[in-house]
């Protein structure tokens, strides 16, 4: 890993509040993901399941998790199974967790090698109620893979058919959506990176540059700081693929009067940042581009002030809806007498913005969590709104990222540059 260690307290603290929401006599198993393959013997980066890490910061394939509040040997109350490596296993594929850096990692004192589970994990069950799987329940998962969470689940229900089996799912959507101090600042200094990163690209893009050439700049700040790189696909959109949501393609030529749109974060020890800005080839907006920016701009600032405290999903986007009416009659791309009968199902907004404003952001982009919830203290969202014109090539998104707090929020992105006139600056320093 590139991040420097974490405190082991975090994790301590992240399974105390987890064990409180179990059901009595209950054992918990959580498994890494995979190592994914491409083609040959290819395969892609390893990155962990973020429930595992969540709970135990181990950050290596092929773990396993184990957690039994009401063990009566108290060995088995906390476990963690590793692979074990050998000389070859070091030579090949480098460094893998000794035991005793697994007990510094996660503050699980029981660590064993993977070959020692299924004899322990027999007894275990001898004394064990209820059984709680996890699986991947975002509602927006499409999993087409089958995981290792899904291959023990099976596995396991075959061999312990009697048993009460239970969803990890739901406690792990609950805690993960209120962020702890020490995951805040995680997200925050992943947003420091992100802020590194924009401020270098200011005065390297110039008509001409190549698209391609923005994401390398980009991923030479982010490595150099610790990070393992984007914390998604990187959006780098100039011209017309300013309006296409999710470009990733990233492989042409920023000409003279055209707008980039830069979706771009880093990750820092696998928490996410989700910055969206939008900067002038040439490093001057024209009057048309300033004027569709500056509409976005008033209701990002509208829309996140509304992220408090109490507030829900439902009030926020009709409120945020109505903001961004105003600004596309004032556009010129709405009309009041249009707006004024249309179906409220299907708003005439929707046309020019048409995703949505906020989401959870944590261990992943798109973060667990509930929206049926009034927002809650910890919880960290995106304010994200947009406005895109396909005929006019001009596509504006502004997006930060914002700490809901008791005392009302806070914009972990409040340093980077946001003002249309402060971004045409530092591009002509």
């Amino acid at each position: 890993m590139k991040y420097l260690p974490l405190s082991s307290d975090l994790f301590i603290k992240n399974r105390k509040r987890f064990v409180k929401e179990l059901k009595e006599n209950s054992v918990a198993v959580f498994n890494s993901n995979d190592i994914l393959p491409t083609n040959a013997d290819g395969h892609m980066a390893f990155i962990q399941n973020s429930d595992l890490f969540y709970l135990c910061g181990i950050d290596q394939e092929e773990s396993i998790l184990v957690i039994f509040p009401d063990a009566s040997t108290k060995a088995w109350r906390e476990m963690l199974f590793l692979r074990e490596t050998n000389k070859q296993i070091a030579v090949w594929e480098g460094h893998k967790y000794t035991k005793e850096e697994a007990r510094l990692t996660s503050g699980i004192e029981e660590v064993y090698w993977l070959s020692e589970f299924e004899a322990i994990f027999r007894q275990v069950m001898a004394q064990a109620k209820h059984i709680y799987l996890n699986s991947n329940e975002h509602t927006r998962a499409t999993v087409e893979v089958e995981t290792r969470d899904a291959r023990f689940a099976k596995w396991c229900k075959e061999k312990f058919p009697l048993h009460r089996y239970e969803r990890s799912a739901p406690i792990m959507h609950a805690l993960r959506m209120v962020k702890s101090k020490e995951e805040v600042d995680l997200i925050s200094h992943a947003c420091s990176i992100t802020e590194k990163g924009f401020r270098r690209l200011l005065p390297f893009i110039k008509p001409g540059v190549q698209e391609f050439e923005i994401e390398a700049e980009l991923i030479h700040e982010f490595t150099r700081n610790r990070s393992r790189g984007f914390a998604y696909g990187p959006i780098i959109a100039s011209g017309i693929d300013s309006c296409v949501l999710h470009y990733t393609a990233n492989n042409k030529q920023c000409k003279k009067g055209e707008i980039i749109l830069l979706d771009v974060a880093a990750e820092y020890a696998n928490y996410g940042s989700d910055m969206t800005r939008v900067v002038p080839v040439d490093g001057k907006f024209t009057k048309r581009q300033k004027a569709v920016y500056n509409a976005v701009l008033r209701v990002f600032r509208g829309a996140s002030s509304m992220l408090v405290k109490g507030n829900n999903i439902d009030k926020y986007n009709a409120a945020v809806g109505q903001l961004m009416e105003e600004e596309l009659v004032k556009l010129k791309l709405l009309k009041m007498s249009d707006i004024k009968k249309q179906n409220p199902v299907f708003p005439l907004y929707k046309k020019y913005f048409m995703h949505g404003t906020s989401h959870f952001l944590g261990l992943d982009i798109h973060d667990v969590g509930f929206f049926h919830l009034p927002f809650q203290a910890g919880t960290v969202f995106t304010c994200e709104p947009g406005i895109y014109i396909p005929r006019e090539k001009i596509g504006v998104r502004i997006e930060n990222n914002i700490l809901i707090t008791e005392k009302g929020n806070v914009d972990l992105m409040k340093n980077i540059p946001i003002e249309a006139d402060e971004i045409e600056e530092l591009m002509n320093k």
